[in-house]
């Protein structure tokens, strides 16, 4: 029967079979140790006052590099669906994306349309599929597939997150694009997905019981798990119900989580350091969803030196919008800190369409006090920074301007009057990437406000205005980093500062140490960071 079904719908190639009409058939399985992953890096996010987070922008691309590098099993998907569709003997139609079967046994029925494929069964969709188990039933008219025990499947379709997945207990109907799937897990575009129970619609996929990382360990440094988690085609996650650990340990929990697919931000974590002026601390961030695109946000942060000093927001953002009331304390790179009592700030940033500028607005104002200080604090900004430029496929070219105003209406019993600055800066930066181990870069930076000029140290660290920097960067090992930052003010005419850093990748987490030469500061910093 089975012959004679193949007769009359495909063409036989060296013992394969193509069936030019069958649409997307899903197989899943549990064989997680059939997956080869690339090898990737930790993200680097360093603070730096000589300019040298330019080179996390190199680690970044390189990193991305890496990872969008195919496996050897999609590579090999994709040459075995040229290699079918070499063997087709017309076009395919739009939308119809025939399947090729390999198994060693084969049978159907044409009365009831009811298949199964037995062996190492392995189902190719041209569309970019593929499917692979032991054993695989369904119905043919009914558009439907059953996998009772486990299979592999990878998918590689145009824009959409790659997938490579596992599972048990598997029933998809591959027309109306429906169907659930037991103790499944596998990789969805960066991130590493299991869950007790996969529920598969049109326009998402639903996970119960959920774990989320981007670390692919055996045994995560940290994962998320969640009561539910949404996976939408605009390759965004939605998480419910969030707990959050560090190997088996659990140290805390979020009501609402929500993250795109391809974003490389650092993950919710704590992070925990130490440095000269706050001695040994620890920061997190707690967030409550309010309703759509509103939520509140509590900083909390503790140190040896000061004890607890944190804050609370209320977060409203949108596609190119930001606005922010945020109240307590809040710190720069230098460990300057500021009370804001309570503050307003919003941000407007747009790419021009067609264009490699970007313009971004900003407004803050709102009381600021620091140790005797306090004043009404107006800051604005408006600015344009362009795309980075490759430049004979060896230099990057980085570029930014902006006009500032700043205000602060002091408070009258202070008696020191009120202050303003206000003028143009300028940011450029030209950076050489040698090979995957070296880069550089020189620039050239003026900033109107400064310490001296403003009434606030806060995010104002150089008493000067007009400085030279440059940097270098370089791997010494896989996971070892050497970075060192100098910045060269024109007025004093010396180095004002001289850093050095070493990254060391911790699998899943970057450990940072700072030593700050002209200042005498040692810092250390520990984060977890996504692959």
């Amino acid at each position: 029967m089975f012959k004679k079904f193949i007769r009359n719908f495909s063409r036989k190639f060296n013992g394969r079979k193509i069936i030019p009409t069958l649409p997307a058939v899903l197989v899943l399985g549990l064989s997680f140790t059939a997956v080869e992953i690339p090898k990737a890096y930790a993200i680097y996010q360093s603070s730096s006052d000589t300019n040298t987070e330019i080179f996390d922008y190199i680690e970044n691309r390189r990193r991305e590099r890496r990872e969008n590098q195919l496996t050897e099993e999609q590579e090999k998907l994709l040459a075995d669906i040229e290699e079918k569709k070499s063997e087709l003997p017309h076009e395919i139609e739009e939308g119809k994306y025939p399947v090729a079967f390999e198994g060693d046994d084969l049978v159907y029925n044409a009365a009831t349309g009811e298949f199964v494929a037995t062996g190492k069964v392995d189902v190719i969709q041209l569309e970019g599929y593929r499917f692979q188990s032991d054993e695989v039933r369904g119905n043919i008219k009914e558009e439907e597939v059953r996998i009772e025990d486990k299979g592999h499947m990878i998918q590689l379709t145009p824009s959409a997150p790659r997938v490579t997945l596992d599972g048990y207990n598997m029933i998809y109907n591959y027309g109306k694009k429906v169907g659930t799937a037991d103790y499944a897990k596998g990789r969805f575009g960066e991130y590493y997905i299991s869950g007790k129970r996969f529920e598969f619609y049109p326009d998402h996929i639903v996970v119960y019981e959920a774990t989320q990382t981007k670390c692919g360990a055996h045994i995560p440094d940290y994962h998320l798990s969640a009561d539910r988690m949404e996976i939408w085609p605009e390759q965004i996650i939605r998480m419910y119900g969030i707990k959050l650990w560090i190997k088996n340990n659990l140290v805390g929990t979020r009501g609402y989580m929500e993250r795109k697919i391809e974003e490389t931000e650092t993950p919710y974590f704590p992070h925990i350091g130490y440095d000269k002026d706050q001695g040994f601390y620890i920061t997190d961030e707690f967030v409550f969803p309010i309703i759509d695109n509103l939520i509140g946000v509590i900083n909390a942060h503790v140190n040896t030196k000061q004890g607890v000093r944190s804050s609370a927001e209320l977060r409203y953002f949108n596609r190119d919008f930001d606005a922010k009331l945020l109240y307590g304390y809040y710190y720069d790179s230098n460990g300057k800190w500021i009370k804001k009592t309570p503050s307003l700030y919003t941000k407007y940033m747009k790419h021009f369409e067609h264009m490699p500028i970007t313009y971004t607005i900003q407004y803050e104002v709102g009381n600021w006090r620091n140790n005797n200080l306090s004043s009404t604090h107006h800051a604005f900004s408006v600015g344009l920074s362009h795309d980075p430029i490759t430049i004979d496929n060896k230099y990057m070219l980085f570029l930014s301007t902006s006009y500032t105003l700043t205000h602060d209406d002091v408070d009258d019993d202070l008696n020191i009057g009120d202050t303003t600055v206000n003028g143009m800066n300028y940011d450029i930066k030209l950076a050489r990437e040698f090979d995957d181990r070296f880069a550089a870069f020189v620039g050239y930076n003026y900033t109107k406000n400064n310490s001296k000029n403003s009434l606030y140290e806060y995010d104002n660290p150089d008493s000067y205005s007009s400085k030279f920097l440059a940097g270098m960067s370089y791997r010494l090992t896989d996971k070892d980093r050497f970075v060192v930052g100098l910045k060269y003010s024109t007025e004093t005419r010396k180095f004002e500062d001289i850093d050095y850093y070493w990254y060391r990748d911790l699998h899943c987490s970057t450990a940072i140490l700072r030593w700050r030469a002209k200042r005498k500061k040692f810092e250390f910093h520990w984060q977890f960071t996504p692959w």
